[in-house]
């Protein structure tokens, strides 16, 4: 699963040619989740209510980014690194 990102121990990283909805996979502290894109919202597993927080406010800012690197994953294409939150 390529990493496309990651910021204060989250790392966020898409599969190639996964399910719909449009959606990314985040790893924390043993946690797991995978959150859509549109809406940001927790699809399946969990995450800390502060790290769900971080991982939102992200997304939000990256929302074409994170589209356009689905779309690629889709095509099995290079994902391209999105910058983290700083």
């Amino acid at each position: 699963m390529p990493e496309i990102s990651r910021f204060f121990g989250i790392v966020i990283a898409m599969y190639y040619r996964d399910h719909e909805p449009p959606h990314f996979h985040v790893t924390y502290a043993g946690h797991r989740a995978a959150v859509g894109i549109r809406p940001v919202s927790v699809l399946g597993g969990s995450l800390p209510p502060r790290v769900f927080g971080l991982v939102s406010e992200w997304a939000m800012r990256h929302e074409s980014d994170l589209i356009a690197d689905w779309d690629r994953a889709r095509r099995g294409e290079a994902l391209i690194p999105i910058a983290p939150l700083e």
